[in-house]
């Protein structure tokens, strides 16, 4: 009797073994799917407190949606793009008539960065030379 006690104790500690190795990797799966995710994120929405100092300062930048330079500036803020000021010059009737807040600013080239009420500067800046105009300190 006590070797067949034994037995099933055995088993069971067998069985008990295989479901801590698979609970074990199913934990280790999650933390790294946990941190790949946290790292998009971060990658996604570091520049979110750089936007939202450059909008507090004034600073605004116009461009054309159709335009791949201003494509290429929106994608070095990636997500945090969203907090930056920015004015669509293209009208709605027509892509290349530029808009009225357009015009009365000034803006002839894509993209322009405005700085408070400086005159517009043209092209794609770096998030150096914004972080120099403006006081705002990247991450």
């Amino acid at each position: 009797m006590s070797e067949e006690r034994r037995k099933r104790q055995q088993a069971h500690e067998a069985d008990g073994g295989k479901k801590n190795k698979i609970v074990l990797y199913v934990v280790i799966l999650v933390l790294f799917i946990g941190a790949f995710l946290l790292g998009r994120y971060y990658k996604n929405h570091k520049y979110d407190s750089f936007a939202k100092c450059l909008a507090s300062k004034n600073a605004r930048m116009y461009g054309l949606y159709w335009c791949p330079h201003c494509a290429d500036q929106k994608r070095e803020f990636g997500a945090s793009f969203r907090f930056v000021s920015y004015v669509e010059c293209a009208s709605e009737s027509d892509p290349h008539e530029l808009t009225p807040a357009c015009k009365a600013a000034g803006v002839k080239l894509f993209p322009s960065w405005q700085f408070g009420a400086d005159p517009p500067k043209e092209g794609v800046l770096s998030l150096e030379a914004l972080s120099q105009k403006t006081g705002c300190s990247l991450p």
